[in-house]
């Protein structure tokens, strides 16, 4: 792929890309462990995708000499079967951060104690959704 998108899929890897320019932190990417998913055969031939690029006909490169080609014109669908996956696997993240999240004194120590309304209190609620 010769330029970057807003979205990278890479099917070797079974990872989805979140690019800067859609709002991620510094481009975030999840392994996204789903066989049923990755199996498709309209997939069987994709080596990788790089969604919304200046250069659209560089969107979709092939496994074999197939000529890279525009995500419309490859007929795979739409980009959002990827962005929701992106998306859930993301909000997983979000909540294990806002777990995680636990109060701790100057020196670095677990407050235990903490009650669920005061961790709202300073952190906001745990996420429930995101949506890109």
């Amino acid at each position: 792929m010769k330029s970057g998108g807003n979205w990278t899929v890479v099917f070797e890897d079974r990872c989805i890309i979140k690019n800067y320019a859609e709002g991620a932190a510094q481009g975030i990417g999840y392994v996204i462990d789903d066989d049923a998913f990755w199996s498709q055969s309209k997939f069987s031939n994709i080596w990788a995708i790089q969604h919304g690029t200046a250069n659209t006909s560089d969107e979709v490169e092939h496994r074999d000499s197939t000529p890279h080609k525009s995500f419309a014109d490859a007929d795979l669908g739409d980009i959002s079967q990827f962005s929701s996956k992106w998306d859930s696997a993301h909000l997983l993240r979000l909540q294990a951060n806002w777990d995680n999240n636990v109060l701790q004194d100057a020196d670095g120590n677990t407050v235990e104690g903490e009650s669920e309304a005061d961790k709202i209190s300073r952190l906001g609620a745990r996420p429930t959704s995101y949506s890109s």
